[in-house]
């Protein structure tokens, strides 16, 4: 494993060995810092060497599961993979239902308006979730190395259909990847490759992907991530290095009126938003029982003492599960804003 390495200014260096950040540390010639979930270090003097080694993200794309690898000629610095963001189409779909519901009610109403999105170049709302999550992923591993080139393995929507062509130009599919190749041009270099060519160059080294797409394991959809980034800066016919994080995005929930209908009583219960006590939901925090997690939601807990009293919940940042749900937020100290979680 290699740690991370930026310069006073927070640009990204070549990452080093740990032993060599300890004595770092320890010297005090750098300060150790958290970003997202990976530790990094940040020199406090002018580096002695500014020398950058091309370095390649391969990015395997998926429905269900992603991949991504930083490799240079010399390591394999960091493989991911990512949970994809797959529930956005379930929420508008619901969003629609329910705005439908309403119309029918014998409530007054505004008139309706023109569709003010016609002919206009626009993302539908999950294509956008998916492609956008790829490229926070991809912007988040540039802050932490110096980045050259994205290789990127090319996804095709099915375009045939009763032995016809069909939905080539307006594929949600092929749309989103467009917009995601662009994106990533304002970044460092893309290359692209072909499925075809992947299992090529798979196959070339001999290496095995496992048919368990939704499984924790390299040979999953990193092998892929891996062979991509190999194929860009060479230096290996094995994978050196096959020890994976998970990443997970958060699902943070709207602010809504109601919840989905009215209480008994019409009383309206308060729920979703993105603020908890003062604490940005999905921030991490250190409390002083449950240790590091993140927050999530919070209640009302009035007591005789305190009848405005609020608490929050905490999860547990490798499993996700709720760890308590009445956590006082001045036993909770910020550490650092967050939208997913890591599991090693």
């Amino acid at each position: 494993m290699f740690v991370a390495v930026v310069d006073s200014e927070n640009r990204p260096l070549m990452p080093t060995t740990p032993s060599r950040a300890r004595r770092w540390i320890k010297s005090g010639l750098a300060t150790p810092f958290w970003k997202k979930g990976v530790f990094c270090v940040r020199l406090n003097v002018e580096p002695s060497n500014t020398h950058r080694q091309p370095i390649a993200v391969g990015i395997d794309p998926g429905s269900k599961r992603e991949a991504f690898t930083v490799k240079s000629k010399s390591h394999t610095y960091l493989n991911i993979q990512t949970h994809a963001v797959g529930w956005v189409k379930d929420r508008v779909e619901v969003r629609r239902n329910m705005r439908r519901a309403r119309r029918f009610r014998n409530t007054p109403c505004r008139q309706n308006r023109t569709n003010r999105l016609v002919n206009k170049h626009r993302l539908p709302p999950s294509t956008k979730a998916r492609w956008q999550w790829k490229l926070r992923v991809a912007k988040w591993l540039t802050l932490m190395f110096p980045v050259s080139t994205f290789v990127v393995e090319d996804i095709k929507a099915r375009n045939w259909k009763n032995g016809r062509k069909w939905n080539v130009s307006f594929s949600p599919l092929e749309v989103g990847k467009q917009w995601f190749y662009w994106e990533l041009r304002k970044i460092a270099n893309l290359e692209i490759k072909s499925g075809f060519d992947t299992c090529q160059l798979r196959q070339g080294l001999g290496l095995n992907k496992s048919k368990q797409k939704l499984s924790n394991k390299f040979e999953a959809h990193c092998v892929d991530s891996w062979v991509l980034a190999n194929w860009y800066v060479g230096g290996h016919l094995k994978p050196d290095n096959t020890a994976m994080r998970s990443v997970i995005p958060l699902e943070f929930h709207r602010r809504q009126l109601h919840r989905l209908q009215h209480s008994t009583g019409h009383i309206r219960s308060r729920y979703g938003g993105t603020l908890s006590v003062g604490f940005k939901r999905g921030s991490i925090v250190k409390h002083r029982k449950y240790g590091v997690c993140y927050v999530g939601g919070w209640q009302e807990s009035p007591t005789k003492k305190d009848p405005s009293r609020k608490t929050i919940s905490l999860h547990s940042l490798g499993t996700g599960k709720r760890l308590t749900q009445n956590a006082i937020p001045a036993d909770c100290k910020f550490l650092s804003y967050n939208s997913w979680r890591i599991a090693n």
